[in-house]
């Protein structure tokens, strides 16, 4: 395994490895059009990308100069230590031109509202985190909000959202499996809903841990639900798959400058937008279980923090001392910090994406 995160190839170059990303994503979305004839997914594409990569590089001058800064918390790697003020707070570029980008190219007045929804959805997760951040930075330490702040924040804009959906008539109680099953939850479907908001934002928080991490399994996921909205979505779908593919392409620019070495982050304002938007996109299309597919990464990321904490309670309770399970959590910094090189670790969790995300399709396959 160590052999395999360390193997030197030419695909374990950070610029080799996001120019191929953008390259394959470029090129799916030229096939789904060409085959298709009824999307238009690479014009929006390729728009997303050059506005993003444009503004990022515009705004890391400007969050420079202001000197917004990445704190780096102690307890981290030790190599993390040479990112330390590298500007942050990178998602407020990001999520608005995706958001913009999309509704731009909406022409569907039924499918407008949804757009309308999660974009507002994004925004206010946005905002959270941009109040994470900010705290950070204004304390000067890797500590922002407290968890029961974010939570009950996050808690409160996703009942707000699903009050919404709910008036729109897009809450669906049901809820899609692979071969057209599916489970009536009923009204369960609202603390479902607001758990995995929760969930999910917070798993995409956990990912933005190496630089190009997040970002780049952010917009193979997003990709991968525009494919399927495409094929499976309906007239609605494509309006969504358009959101979908310009958040891939705000991301895939935001990569350009978020690759190691990164010259910028996300920060909790890019991350935990990006985990609503996805979760966002998965109620309203009922896509949740392929969202849950595709994310496995993500969901590996979390589930090791929360294995890690448990393990570590119930051992110094018992023993007296705890001990862990990994190295460190979430799960990249364990292969970290078992030697495993940065960008190393990003391709094979891009890799693993993709896999996801090709399972995903395969299965839920009508085309």
């Amino acid at each position: 395994m160590s052999n395999w995160f360390n193997k030197k190839t030419v695909l374990g170059n950070s610029t080799v490895l996001t120019t191929t990303l953008i390259f394959l994503i470029g090129l799916t979305s030229i096939w789904i059009d060409l085959s298709t004839k009824r999307s238009f997914l690479s014009p929006i594409l390729i728009t997303s990308i050059i506005l993003s990569s444009t503004f990022t590089g515009l705004g890391i001058k400007k969050l420079k100069s202001l000197k917004i800064n990445q704190i780096i918390r102690q307890e981290g790697p030790e190599n993390h230590q040479i990112k330390k003020g590298t500007p942050t707070m990178g998602g407020l570029i990001v999520i608005p031109i995706g958001i913009l980008i999309a509704c731009a190219f909406s022409y569907k007045n039924s499918a407008s509202n949804q757009l309308l929804g999660i974009g507002l959805l994004s925004i206010s997760y946005m905002i959270i985190g941009l109040l994470d951040d900010w705290k950070s930075f204004s304390c000067q330490k890797n500590t922002g909000l407290r968890p029961k702040e974010k939570i009950t924040l996050q808690a409160i804009i996703g009942f707000l959202f699903l009050v919404w959906a709910n008036s729109e008539g897009l809450l669906q109680s049901n809820i899609s499996l692979f071969n057209d099953h599916s489970i009536n939850v009923g009204m369960l479907i609202w603390p479902i809903a607001i758990l995995l908001l929760i969930a999910e934002s917070n798993a995409t928080n956990l990912t933005d841990g190496l630089d190009g991490l997040a970002s780049g399994c952010g917009a193979i996921i997003f990709t991968g639900l525009s494919i399927e909205l495409i094929f499976n979505g309906g007239e609605q779908g494509i309006e969504l798959a358009n959101f979908c593919i310009a958040m891939a392409g705000s991301w895939l620019g935001f990569l350009i400058f978020n690759r190691n070495p990164a010259r910028i982050f996300m920060g909790d304002t890019g991350s935990l937008a990006m985990g609503a938007a996805l979760l966002g996109v998965g109620l309203l299309s009922n896509r949740l279980w392929s969202l849950f597919i595709m994310g496995i990464v993500f969901f590996a990321e979390s589930i090791s923090v929360i294995l890690q904490v448990i393990t570590y309670k119930i051992t110094k309770r018992i023993h007296g001392k705890g001990y862990r399970i990994f190295r460190m959590a979430p799960l990249h910094h364990h292969f970290e910090l078992n030697g495993a090189k940065e960008v190393i670790i990003v391709r094979n969790f891009w890799l693993a994406t993709i896999g996801f995300v090709v399972l995903a399709l395969f299965f839920n396959s009508n085309y």
